[in-house]
C-alpha cells in the first residue's frame, strides 16, 4: 500500500527530471528560431561599450528597452570571463532555467504540502497547452521554452516565481520592512528585464493580497515595496521606462496571439475547472484571482485592438496549470481532503492523460538536439517549428560594427548577434525616430525600378561597406563595379562587399 502510495509521486518526478534533463540539452544546443539574434546583439554592444551600447540592431545613438539589468550583467560576466557571445546565451539559459525550475516549486509549496505537487506543475507547465504548436517568450511550454531558454523573459518569469513564493512568505509571517524593500527591487528588476513578464508578476502579487489579508502595518510595508519597485525603475539609465506604455506599435505583432486559441490552449481548459474548484472554496484564491485578473486585461486588448496586451497571456495559463498540478497532487492516495467524489478519484487518470497528449504535441522538438536516425521512427514526423539557418558564414567576413544592407528575413534578424548592424531594425523601435526611413531605404535599395544612382547614394547615406542578397534579387547586381563579391551562402545568398559607394 505505501509503494502505491509512493508510485504516483515516483513517476512525476522521473517525468520532470527528464523534461529537465531534456532542456539542459537544449542549453547545449541552443536552437535558433526566433529572437535570439535581438539578444545576442544586446550582449555584442553591452561588451563593446556597457556606458553607450546604442542602438542594439542599427548603427544609432538611441537608448532600448533590451538594455537590462539582466543583460548587462551578462555582458560583464561574458567579459571578464573571455566568453563569445553565444556561450553567454546559453549561461543565461542555463541560469533561466534552474530560476524557472526552482521559483515553479517554491512557489507551489506555498499552495500544497504535497510533495507531488512540485513535479506535477513543471509537467503542467511544460506540455498542458494544447494540440498546436505556439512558442512566444514568456510562455514556457516545452516548445516554446526550448527556443526562449537564454531570453530575458525566463529569466524574468523565474524570478517572478521566486517573489511570489517570497511574498506569500512575507505576508505570513509579517515580514519587517527592509525585507519588502528588498522585494520591491526584486519585482523591479524582473520588470526591468521583461517588461511584458514583469505585467505578469504584477498581476500575480496583488492576486496574493487579498487572502492574506494584510492588517495596517504591512499593507505600509508593501506599499513602501510597491513604491521602491515602481521608483527604481525610473532611475535606470538606460532607457526611459514609462515610455514603454505608448506601445511602440507592437500591437500588429502581438495580434497573432489572439487566434487559434482553441488549438493552441485546449487542454488548458481542465486547469480552468480546477481553478474553478478552487475559487468556489475560497474567493481569494492566489491562482483563481490571478487568472481573472490576466482574462480581463487580455480581453480588455482584444476588444479595444491593443494587442500587445495579449502577452499577460501566462497570467491565464499558468494559475490554470498550476490549480490542476495542485489538485491532483490533493486528489492522490492518502487523500489530504475527503470532498469531490468520483470525479475527484478520477482526476490523476485525467491529469495524466492530457500530459501524455501535451507532450505527443510537443514531441518534435526531440529533434532540435537529436539526429534524425536517433529520433524514435514514431516521432520523426511529429510537428515542429523549423530552426533558422546561421550566418557565421557571413559575419566571419564582416567584421564587427560593420553595417550590412539586407532584406533577407532571417539575415535581418540573426546578422545583429554576430557583431554587425543592418540598415533597417528586424524589429519595430519605439527609440528610433528614422526607423520608417531606414524601412523605405531598405525597400528602394532592394526595388527593381532604383537606379544605380539611388542606391549608392543609399549605401552611401547610411555606411554600408556590405550587401547580403539573394542572387537574382534586387539591388546592384552582384557584377557592379561597386561591388566584390566575398562569399555565397545557404539558399542562393551572395555576401558582396561594397568597394565603391
Amino acid at each position: 500500500m505505501a509503494f502505491r502510495a509512493r508510485l504516483p509521486h515516483r513517476a512525476a518526478a522521473v517525468a520532470a527530471l527528464l523534461a529537465a534533463a531534456l532542456l539542459l540539452l537544449m542549453v547545449v544546443r541552443l536552437p535558433w528560431s526566433g529572437d535570439l539574434g535581438m539578444h545576442g546583439a544586446v550582449l555584442e554592444r553591452l561588451r563593446a561599450d556597457p556606458f553607450h551600447p546604442g542602438n542594439p540592431l542599427v548603427d544609432a545613438d538611441t537608448p532600448s528597452p533590451y538594455y537590462s539589468p539582466w543583460t548587462l550583467l551578462l555582458a560583464l560576466t561574458g567579459a571578464v570571463a573571455g566568453w563569445g557571445t553565444f556561450g553567454v546565451l546559453r549561461l543565461a539559459g542555463l541560469a533561466g532555467l534552474l530560476l524557472l525550475v526552482t521559483g515553479i516549486a517554491a512557489y507551489v509549496r506555498t499552495l500544497t504540502p504535497r510533495r507531488t505537487a512540485v513535479p506535477l506543475a513543471l509537467l503542467c507547465v511544460l506540455l498542458l497547452y494544447g494540440v498546436r504548436l505556439f512558442a512566444w517568450s514568456g510562455v514556457p511550454g516545452l516548445t516554446s521554452l526550448s527556443l526562449t531558454l537564454a531570453y530575458p523573459s525566463t529569466f524574468a518569469l523565474g524570478l517572478g516565481f521566486h517573489l511570489w513564493a517570497l511574498l506569500r512568505v512575507a505576508l505570513a509571517r509579517d515580514w519587517g520592512t527592509a525585507r519588502f524593500l528588498g522585494l520591491g527591487v526584486l519585482l523591479a528588476t524582473v520588470m526591468l528585464s521583461h517588461p511584458f513578464t514583469g505585467a505578469v508578476v504584477v498581476l500575480g502579487a496583488v492576486a496574493l493580497v487579498p487572502q492574506a489579508r494584510p492588517g495596517r502595518a504591512a499593507r505600509r510595508r508593501l506599499a513602501a515595496g510597491g513604491g521602491l519597485a515602481l521608483a527604481l525603475p525610473l532611475c535606470w539609465p538606460y532607457y526611459f521606462f514609462p515610455a514603454l506604455l505608448g506601445g511602440g506599435g507592437l500591437d500588429a505583432i502581438h495580434a497573432p496571439l489572439y487566434g487559434g486559441l482553441a488549438g493552441r490552449f485546449c487542454l488548458t481548459a481542465l486547469g480552468v475547472m480546477a481553478l474553478g474548484a478552487r475559487l468556489r472554496r475560497d474567493g481569494r484564491d492566489p491562482l483563481g484571482l490571478l487568472f481573472l485578473l490576466g482574462a480581463a486585461v487580455f480581453a480588455a486588448g482584444g476588444l479595444s485592438g491593443h494587442y500587445a496586451w495579449g502577452r499577460v497571456l501566462p497570467a491565464m495559463l499558468l494559475p490554470a496549470q498550476l490549480a490542476l498540478a495542485v489538485e491532483t497532487a490533493e486528489a492522490l492516495p492518502p487523500p489530504l481532503r475527503d470532498r469531490g467524489g468520483r470525479l475527484r478519484r478520477a482526476l490523476p487518470a485525467v491529469t495524466a492523460a492530457a500530459l501524455l497528449a501535451g507532450a505527443w504535441a510537443q514531441a518534435g522538438v526531440l529533434s532540435y538536439v537529436l539526429r534524425r536516425d536517433a529520433v524514435p521512427p514514431v516521432l520523426r514526423d511529429a510537428r515542429v517549428i523549423g530552426l533558422w539557418p546561421g550566418f557565421g558564414w557571413a559575419a566571419r567576413r564582416v567584421p564587427k560594427g560593420a553595417t550590412v544592407m539586407t532584406d533577407d528575413y532571417h539575415a535581418l534578424r540573426a546578422l545583429p548577434a554576430y557583431g554587425p548592424y543592418t540598415v533597417a531594425p528586424a524589429y519595430p523601435d519605439l527609440f528610433l525616430p528614422d526607423e520608417e526611413r531606414r524601412r523605405d531605404a531598405t525597400r528602394r535599395y532592394f526595388s527593381p525600378a532604383t537606379s544605380r544612382a539611388e542606391r549608392l547614394g543609399i549605401l552611401k547615406e547610411y555606411g554600408v561597406r556590405w550587401v547580403l542578397q539573394k542572387s537574382g534579387g534586387g539591388g546592384l547586381p552582384p557584377g557592379d563595379p561597386a561591388l566584390r563579391r566575398a562569399a555565397e551562402g545557404p539558399g542562393g545568398l551572395a555576401l558582396l562587399e561594397v568597394v565603391r559607394p
